[in-house]
């Protein structure tokens, strides 16, 4: 009895050792078989693995930074947003939130969290996931799409699991977690943390607070759904699940958490799109600068380095705050501009254009209608021309300009007839403002909104000039003739007969106004913009010697006739060359040549260009002095006198003037100019280290004011150049210049006319509201 109950007893032992032996068995072969599942995926049975190359050079599609020459990225050139950052830019705050969210014990493992992989099996995933930062970041290098086949699916876990081993063998973990950072997308043009923090935050990410760093930490589990702009509420849960985290781990205290809970988002949503920010117009300058210049500086391998994709540092002279300061000036004027305009267009029954008969004003639309993009397109889709034509009268939904629009633009109904009519009356400005001693750009506005109009007025755009062309023939008698600002010609009609200078008819200017007679010195007639006198003058040097003048100076005189009109502004020429030359006078007689990219670096930090100034000695530093003073005085007592800020009132001074007054007074010369029936408003200004000019006028010259009282540069062009300059000064740290104009240490010519009395210089009728 006793032998068979032991027997019995022995039974359900060996029935036990079976069972854990075929246990071990099958977990043993379960082992073996995921590592043979390894061997083969690592071996690439399954597809190819990332070879030591890619694993050497994960991050691709870098974008290409425009940085201004105070340090601030003003704009970029990208496939994908992306800018990488170093590991030390990452606030610890920011550091600790990913940890606390994503990967807790991220400083323990080797790629594969083990503890975490056991219980997402056990759990099937409803107590958390298993996946470690270096596998998300294996998953963002190397899985192109994530499969939603199951099986698939598992394979590329696999092959992510043995990357993120490889990743944590190569780098150490400091570099995954930085890397991770600058490779996810938080969507909107945000990919990688550095865009990320600028769109959402406006701000570098070593600024961002531990709040925001939640908000962007929160994205991380899925940027679509947790995207600030769309779902501002599920942004604001995730990122207090994310402080919940770090109060969990002990990287915030609870009474922290609390608190920073309690906040709201905070989101300043900040676009980078081409056609947002800052300096839009100058961006363009620069991208067509890199086209043309990748095109001649090969890489050593021999292939073009790719702008958007390269991650290459382009340092501009640009400086942010001026450029800031120089378009809301532009905005300021301009808006309160086109009020006035619009309002005196109300009667005007050919607006938005004048002076022209019917015939040309269809012209014009007949010609911005073929030159359209939705003529183009119209005609790739094989649109006969009269479909094309019956089109433009049939109304459609689309976005225009507006200065009363958020954001400027309106959503409206009209016919794309109606629109190119609405576009013409839109009255545009460009400004350009440059160091003349360094040739250095530091604000550029080509237009006054390039979403909606493209094309630059500052390099691109050449207008007539007008008054502002009367300095260069001056300097050229003084610099000739040694004429000084103190001596006289008579204020009296002046002809250049026929046959000189090949005129096939008798030339004869007359003065704004029509008031003649006395004796003026040069320095009343320049200030209050004489035209008799200036036609004396250049009967004198004659126009070749003007040309020539110019043409050292940056000017583009191929297309510039050789005739004695060129005095009075005829010429065509664009912003750039205008304050390229005026920059000659400020730096004594040297002309240099503008520059705007100063040095060109790889995303390594290496130097592939660095700008060398180009100079030309044009005129002695005598007689660029003494025709700045010239141009002083028309600041003093001629067509510039407004910014003294002398107090006048009236409609124009209270509602067009914008800023007024000014009351500037340091030491500063300029030059107003207004074209032939009012087309063109210009303004150059000059203080010793700083050159500044502006433009404003109409797409077509048949856009225009009424009367010079409006459509004049010292309207128009002049508050620009006024509240930028008072925007600039009351920035100290800028260093802009209120002393005087540097005076040579031998002068021969006399400059203060005090001592000198006129003869009758009875210049009435040319006050400063007329100026031609």
């Amino acid at each position: 009895m006793a032998q068979k109950k032991a027997k019995k007893k022995t039974a359900p032992q060996n029935n036990m050792k079976r069972n854990v032996k075929t246990f071990w068995k099958f977990f043993g072969g379960f082992i073996g078989l995921i590592l043979l599942i390894f061997l083969l995926a690592s071996w690439g049975v399954f597809g190819s693995l990332p070879d030591e190359t890619s694993l050497e050079n994960p991050e691709k599609n870098l974008a290409t930074e425009i940085i201004a020459s105070d340090g601030k990225v003003i704009g970029k050139f990208y496939q994908e947003n992306r800018t990488p950052v170093q590991y030390e830019e990452l606030p610890n705050h920011l550091v600790k939130a990913l940890i606390a969210t994503e990967d807790v014990r991220f400083y323990d493992h080797s790629g594969i969290d083990a503890k975490g992989t056991v219980r997402a099996f056990v759990f099937l995933g409803s107590k958390g996931g298993a996946s470690t930062i270096s596998q998300q970041l294996a998953k963002l290098f190397f899985t192109e799409q994530v499969s939603r086949n199951k099986l698939q699916r598992a394979v590329q876990k696999i092959k992510e699991w043995i990357i993120a081993i490889r990743l944590e063998r190569r780098y150490t973990k400091e570099e995954i977690i930085t890397m991770y950072f600058n490779e996810y997308d938080f969507l909107n043009q945000a990919v990688g943390i550095e865009s990320a923090s600028n769109i959402y935050f406006d701000k570098e990410p070593s600024q961002l607070s531990t709040v925001e760093a939640a908000v962007l930490v929160g994205m991380f589990k899925n940027s679509s759904l947790y995207n600030p702009r769309r779902n501002p509420e599920g942004v604001r849960n995730r990122r207090n699940v994310v402080l919940a985290q770090m109060a969990k781990y002990d990287f915030i205290s609870e009474t922290v958490k609390d608190s920073l809970q309690a906040l709201p988002l905070n989101i300043k949503y900040t676009p980078q799109g081409h056609d947002e920010g800052i300096a839009t117009y100058f961006r363009e300058y620069a991208r067509a600068f890199m086209a043309d210049w990748i095109k001649e500086n090969p890489k050593s391998d021999g292939s073009e380095y790719d702008i958007y994709s390269d991650g290459l540092k382009v340092y501009t002279t640009i400086d942010s705050k001026m450029q800031e300061y120089a378009e809301e000036a532009v905005d300021l004027h301009l808006a309160n501009l086109q009020k006035e305009f619009d309002s005196q267009n109300e009667k005007n029954k050919t607006a938005p254009f004048r002076d022209i008969t019917k015939e040309e004003i269809d012209g014009i639309i007949n010609t911005s209608m073929r030159r359209s993009d939705r003529w183009r397109e119209l005609e790739k889709q094989g649109k006969s021309e009269a479909d094309i034509i019956k089109s433009f009268s049939k109304k459609t939904p689309m976005r225009i300009f507006s200065w009363t629009a958020e954001n400027n633009s309106i959503d409206t109904i009209m016919t794309p007839l109606d629109s190119i009519r609405y576009y013409k009356s839109i009255l545009q400005a460009s400004l350009m403002s440059m160091t003349p001693q360094t040739g250095e750009v530091k604000a550029w506005v080509g237009g006054i909104n390039y979403k909606h109009f493209k094309y630059d007025m500052v390099k691109k755009g050449k207008r007539q000039i007008g008054s502002t062309f009367k300095p260069f023939v001056y300097a050229t008698v003084i610099d000739q003739m040694h004429m000084s600002p103190c001596d006289t010609l008579p204020n009296t009609q002046y002809t250049i007969p026929e046959g000189k200078y090949g005129l096939l008819e008798p030339w004869t200017p007359k003065n704004s106004g029509g008031k003649y007679g006395g004796m003026i010195t040069l320095k009343n007639a320049l200030a209050n913009s004489v035209n008799t006198v200036t036609a004396r003058l250049i009967d004198r040097v004659g126009p070749r010697p003007v040309i020539d003048l110019v043409k050292k100076m940056g000017v583009d005189a191929a297309e510039i006739p050789e005739a004695p009109s060129i005095a009075l502004g005829t010429p065509d020429v664009s912003l750039y060359e205008m304050v390229g030359a005026y920059s000659t006078f400020a730096n004594e007689g040297v002309f240099v040549k503008p520059t705007l990219i100063s040095r060109i670096e790889d995303k390594n930090g290496t130097v592939l260009f660095q700008n060398v100034p180009e100079t030309k000695d044009v005129i002695s530093n005598e007689s660029a002095y003494v025709t700045v003073s010239l141009m002083e005085g028309v600041v003093e007592s001629g067509s510039g006198s407004r910014l003294r800020g002398t107090w006048r009132s009236g409609h124009l001074y209270k509602n067009v003037v914008s800023g007024y007054p000014y009351d500037f007074k340091n030491p500063i010369a300029g030059k107003t100019g207004t074209t032939q029936n009012n087309s063109d408003g210009w303004f150059m200004g000059i203080v010793p280290n700083l050159v500044t000019g502006v433009w404003v006028g109409g797409e077509d010259r048949a856009t225009h004011f009424g009367t010079t009282a409006y459509g004049q540069g010292a309207t128009m062009a002049l508050p620009i150049w006024a509240i930028y300059m008072k925007k600039c000064y009351e920035n100290e740290d800028l260093g802009i210049s209120k002393d005087n104009f540097k005076k040579p240490d031998k002068l021969s010519i006399v400059t203060d006319c005090t001592e000198f009395k006129e003869g009758n210089q009875d210049v009435e009728g040319i006050p400063d509201e007329f100026d031609f």
